[in-house]
């Protein structure tokens, strides 16, 4: 069975653009697909582990092939089963706001907690390999500003580091099919629900095909 695994990231649960167009989504995908499998991971409801001195002792341990030691590898059981949903899954739906030019530290917190080697990537001599190869990911991005706006006093090129952030993340772990929906203007009212309705009529046509 297909299975895609949605991470949400905003806690606004009533007023988040990112929400409303990620249901959307979510809706035409269930209804184009009514076979395949969603599962939804609420990044504000999620138990995470600290990275910690255990975590990170553990991490150089296996870097090193040193053997773990029993807090060593409680630790580090913690991050392989933060990370198991990501393996299981075959596609992901991100819904991402834009805080402070980046994303929500709940979520940096659990792709920090995850993205480690033999985990979610390998490396050797030639190189980096991600270890989620093959799968695809749809991302919502929402901001409250005009970032792609011309004239825009936070331009994209300058003050996003939001988009760049979650593609570079997602290529480096093997996810490579990678398609952006973005809801921009969301605390300018009128302006703003246009701009919802279009990201809303994108979702849509996206998850479609998905």
């Amino acid at each position: 069975m297909t299975r895609v695994l949605y991470i949400e990231g905003s806690p606004n649960k009533e007023y988040s653009a990112s929400i409303e167009v990620c249901n959307a989504f979510l809706d035409a995908y269930r209804h184009a697909h009514p076979d395949h499998e969603i599962r939804k991971l609420d990044i504000w409801d999620l138990a995470m582990p600290e990275f910690d001195e255990a975590a990170l002792a553990a991490k150089y341990a296996g870097l090193s092939g040193t053997a773990l030691t029993p807090a060593q590898a409680a630790a580090w059981q913690q991050i392989e089963q933060l990370a198991a949903p990501f393996h299981e899954a075959d596609k992901f739906l991100f819904g991402v706001p834009l805080w402070n030019f980046s994303i929500p530290y709940k979520l940096k917190h659990l792709i920090d907690a995850i993205s480690q080697k033999d985990v979610l990537f390998t490396f050797d001599g030639a190189g980096f390999a991600g270890k989620l190869a093959g799968k695809k990911a749809a991302v919502v991005y929402a901001r409250g500003l005009g970032y792609q706006s011309p004239g825009s006093f936070t331009p994209a090129a300058e003050f996003d580091l939001q988009r760049p952030y979650m593609e570079t993340w997602l290529k480096f772990v093997g996810v490579k099919d990678v398609t952006g929906i973005v809801v921009e203007r969301t605390l300018f009212g009128p302006d703003g629900k246009v701009d919802r309705s279009r990201a809303i009529d994108e979702a849509r046509a996206i998850a479609r095909a998905f």
